[in-house]
């Protein structure tokens, strides 16, 4: 009877362990984050953002290795505080919005730096155009959130090339290095 009662304590624990260690999918919540970049106009850099963006992190604790991540973009969303700026930025001549609306982002691989650092480096499309970018994210924590949710923070940053993706024209006024911020805060999926 004792030895029953061991490997039924040893199958619950392994099930406890097994259910924990499980990874778990994230929500990306749009109204708590932001995705800003900055590209430089002459000698200033100037900010901008995406306004509508969603994606999912499905992270596992025990195996950061194997989490992964997609994101896509509304281009159209494109913000910089100028109208017609921003009208100019959907053009051909740069984004191109009517004909690629969207922007991806699907990781391929993690690797991790530190504690609650990583490198996750994945297929960013842009303009129609594919090109594996490494995102340098750090984890923020877990928090409980309001009526009952179960919150992650996560923040990365990268810098993109226009000209990897056809943006744009070389021209001397408008740096062709775009740095990318994303702070991201997102909701556990039951």
């Amino acid at each position: 009877m004792r030895l029953r009662h061991i490997l039924a304590l040893l199958l619950s624990a392994s099930a406890v362990l097994r259910a924990t260690a499980a990874p778990e999918t994230w929500q990306i919540d749009p109204n708590h984050s932001a995705l800003t970049f900055k590209v430089r106009h002459f000698l200033a850099p100037v900010p901008g953002w995406f306004a509508k963006f969603s994606g999912t992190i499905i992270f596992d604790r025990t195996q950061p290795e194997a989490s992964r991540v997609e994101a896509t973009v509304d281009i159209a969303s494109v913000n910089t505080n100028q109208a017609d700026r921003d009208q100019h930025l959907r053009t051909p001549d740069f984004f191109d919005t009517a004909s690629h609306p969207t922007a991806t982002f699907r990781s391929k691989a993690w690797k991790q730096t530190g504690p609650d650092t990583f490198e996750v480096t994945g297929d960013l499309t842009l303009r129609g155009v594919t090109r594996e970018v490494t995102l340098r994210v750090k984890h923020l924590g877990y928090a409980d959130g309001n009526r009952g949710a179960k919150l992650s923070g996560w923040e990365a940053v990268t810098t993109l090339r226009r000209a990897d993706f056809g943006i744009g024209k070389p021209e001397r006024s408008i740096g062709d290095e775009v740095e990318v911020t994303i702070h991201t805060e997102a909701k556990l999926q039951k």
